[in-house]
């Protein structure tokens, strides 16, 4: 049996001053940074689509996607009455509450309004960005395992690693954060990497998006089943979590555009 020790803000890596540091944010700036970096590279890359300069440029709208439609997913799919209630509260992104189908959804806008502007094509374009997605989407999962937070449903007493959250009770736990951060991050990362390296692959546009969405959402669903349901939630329709549900367009988007990629 493991239990996990925090400091008392087992949010916060240090603090320097009134500057605190914590492990989420510093997970956005490594997966930021991080996949921009990759998508130099996959940019240049048979056929091209874009320069190395429209990539650079392309990380300022990355970032605001992320971090406008993480916020407003959140407020939107997760918790609208209370931010109804208090809805200067939208703006306090430090106390926390991010959601990935939302900071999708502002990358995918953000991306468009991108490609327009540079006239580039778009499907091509997110076929170089899809495999960085996941670098951030891992270190994402770390930062909530570090935290403590999103813990996983009550695991069975013979699971060796099974653990004790803070907040989780006296109760052995799945550790679906580590689970999640292995099927979302890695195992996504090197398919899609893999796929990338393919110029036969590339040349098929949205193929390698639509196996990211796929993927995600697969993965997302799966890493459900052992994660414990928002408290203010709960099990929603036929018993799946808010995360399954939201999981379910994308997947059917990606099969979409993996068959529209294979015609």
């Amino acid at each position: 049996m493991f239990t996990i020790r925090l400091f008392p803000d087992p949010t916060v890596l240090i603090q320097l001053g009134p500057l605190l540091i914590r492990y989420y944010a510093l997970a956005y700036i490594f997966g930021l940074l991080l996949g921009w970096r990759l998508l130099r590279v996959l940019v240049r890359r048979e056929p091209t689509v874009a320069t190395t300069q429209q990539a650079d440029d392309y990380l300022t709208w990355a970032t605001l996607g992320v971090v406008i439609g993480g916020r407003l997913g959140y407020v939107m799919f997760y918790q609208p009455a209370a931010f109804l209630a208090e809805p200067w509260s939208i703006f306090a992104v430090w106390q926390g509450g991010m959601a990935f189908h939302g900071g999708m959804l502002g990358v995918a806008i953000a991306t468009a309004w991108f490609c327009r502007r540079e006239k580039i094509s778009l499907l091509s374009f997110a076929d170089r960005i899809a495999p960085a997605a996941p670098i951030g989407l891992g270190f994402g999962r770390i930062a909530n395992f570090i935290n403590g937070e999103l813990w996983g449903r009550p695991a069975p007493d013979w699971l060796p690693w099974g653990m004790m959250f803070p907040g989780g009770g006296p109760v052995l736990r799945h550790p679906s954060q580590i689970y999640q951060a292995l099927m979302e991050g890695l195992c996504l990362f090197l398919v899609l990497f893999v796929l990338s390296r393919r110029t036969a692959i590339l040349a098929r546009s949205g193929l390698i998006t639509g196996v990211f969405l796929t993927g995600y959402a697969i993965a997302r669903i799966t890493g459900e089943f052992f994660r414990e349901p928002d408290a203010f939630l709960g099990l929603l329709f036929a018993g799946a979590t808010m995360g399954q549900l939201l999981s379910l367009p994308m997947l059917a988007a990606g099969l979409w555009l993996i068959q529209r990629a294979r015609r």
